[in-house]
């Protein structure tokens, strides 16, 4: 094994983090995630599955011809045609790996495959040889590597390095593993692995005990020099090892772990807020080193502690991860340079274009806000440029409510192009939005669930809403931000119904679960 002190970091939020249920993201949107993670500077960034649909496919494609330092990864099954495809899309890329699995545990090679340990033995060789025919970097994934038998696991991993594979990845697939257990299984592989010093072991752990993190950190303490790893720990099920508690381990605790990451850590916070407003998936509040509570101290003596020196209760500067106390306020004063300065402080740079829009929907807000938050930024952002192509939009909204009257909405909608209008009646004013702006859209889609917050304090805060929809068993999140909390509520609406129109067109096929 190579003996190198620093571990490689392997994004996948563009692949496993997609497949977190309503967490599908177009082209634009996965460009902008790539391109934020090769600024955080994750090593490799698996940007997707190409076999799975066209739309993945020019994903990966363009994030391959736009980034030019992080390595661009393409997963691909072990068939000719996968490894094919995921060559086409990543080989532009300034440093493509092809990175190809099959399953090894007698659970899955008998009920999933219906194979023979032999017969995937042979797989996993064939494949490997033709991905090392486009390219040196070569990774191999042993899906369900826990729960495989340690001595085939073995066996199969000294044929790939020697049919060519650079990477070999040890995955806990289903979150089975306890941290002991799995390090000893890392040191067990690395031990009886004749060559495995030609390869860089990996570990790709899952959250469905809880214990992802800390199986990567046990792996790491055993010797694996890669960890795959999901902003927010987003994933498939309960999620995948976050990026954020990984690298801020290794960063606090260098007592105990020697080994460093090529990670710019001031760039997580933003890194983390970019890909929660891109996904509608929420951070939530106790989440470690990016929730909102976790630089939040209630209790007085904590309070106390922290005012005379902040290590008491802190076992990190906020700063260190891109999370400033010391906010520039903005109001409607402030300039279109002020903005942009504080935009790219905040970890976004935006192009002119995209610039103008957001100055636009700034100055508006700021009429209505008498200070302007990073928090208000941020909605400003997701909902001027992060949207998903827009089949409706929002042109405007009134409503009549009170205990005296039958709620009612009325709303105009463009629906490609079209102007379509109505208002209709329902049992609160939301419920009277929803329903209308349903009429309008000839929408059929359910809604799961509904969350209401404050972006900022203050009375004049911007609410943000988040909903969940389903239609005809896919789910798509919505988000939506504005003073006004029926307005909030109409944007997440229809932002979950605009997701819903792309997931339709570009459905995503998921490949098995590493």
């Amino acid at each position: 094994m190579k003996q190198d002190s620093q571990i490689i970091i392997f994004d996948t939020t563009l692949r496993d983090g997609e497949q977190s249920p309503g967490a599908s993201m177009n082209k634009a949107e996965k460009l902008r995630i790539a391109t934020q993670l090769e600024k955080l500077g994750v090593n490799v960034i698996e940007a997707g599955f190409p076999a799975a649909s066209e739309g993945d496919f020019e994903a990966v494609k363009k994030i391959a011809q736009t980034l030019k330092i992080s390595q661009v990864a393409a997963l691909c099954r072990t068939n000719e045609d996968d490894i094919k495809k995921g060559w086409e899309a990543i080989k532009d890329a300034a440093h493509p790996r092809i990175h190809t699995f099959i399953a090894t545990s007698e659970l899955h090679m008998k009920y999933k495959l219906s194979m023979e340990p032999s017969q995937v033995l042979e797989q996993a060789v064939k494949s490997v040889k033709l991905a090392a025919s486009y390219t040196d970097n070569v990774e191999f994934s042993a899906e369900d590597g826990s729960r495989s038998d340690p001595p085939f696991l073995c066996k199969v991993f000294e044929a790939v390095i020697d049919a060519g594979a650079t990477t070999v990845n040890l995955p806990d697939t289903v979150g089975y593993a306890i941290p002991e257990e799995f390090a000893e299984l890392v040191k067990y592989v690395m031990e009886n692995t004749p060559n495995m010093d030609k390869a860089v072991l990996s570990v790709h752990c899952h959250n469905d005990l809880g214990l992802a993190t800390s199986n990567t950190l046990a792996a790491i303490k055993a010797g694996a020099r890669q960890v795959e790893v999901t902003i927010n720990g987003i994933g498939e099920r309960a999620g995948n090892t976050s990026l954020e508690e990984v690298v801020m381990s290794l960063n606090t605790r260098p007592n105990f772990f020697p080994q460093t990451t090529s990670i710019v850590t001031k760039r997580i916070y933003p890194t983390s807020r970019l890909v929660s407003m891109i996904t509608g998936i929420l951070v939530q509040p106790n989440r470690a080193i990016v929730g909102a509570n976790a630089f939040a101290h209630e209790a007085g003596i904590h309070q106390d502690g922290v005012l005379k020196n902040p290590m008491t209760y802190e076992i990190m500067k906020p700063e260190t991860i891109g999370l400033s106390k010391n906010n520039l306020v903005l109001g409607k004063h402030s300039g279109r340079h002020a903005l942009n300065s504080h935009i790219q402080e905040m970890g976004y740079n935006l192009s002119k274009e995209e610039l103008d829009l957001v100055f636009q929907k700034f100055k508006n807000l700021a009429d209505k806000k008498k200070s302007i938050q990073d928090e208000d930024i941020e909605a400003l952002i997701n909902e001027g440029i992060l949207r998903s192509s827009e089949v409706f939009s929002l042109e405007y909204i009134h409503v009549l409510s009170g205990n005296t009257v039958f709620p009612t909405a009325s709303v105009q909608l463009n629906i490609n192009g079209r102007k379509a209008q109505g208002a209709t009646e329902g049992n609160g004013p939301i419920d009277a939005v929803y329903n209308i702006i349903s009429k309008l859209t000839n929408t059929k889609s359910e809604l799961l669930r509904f969350t209401i917050s404050a972006l900022t304090e203050g009375t004049d805060a911007q609410g943000e809403v988040t909903v969940r929809l389903q239609e005809d068993g896919i789910v798509a999140l919505g988000k939506g931000a504005d003073p006004d909390i029926i307005t909030a509520s109409a944007l997440a609406y229809i932002n979950g119904l605009n997701r819903l129109e792309y997931l339709k067109e570009h459905p995503v096929v998921k490949p098995e679960n590493l």
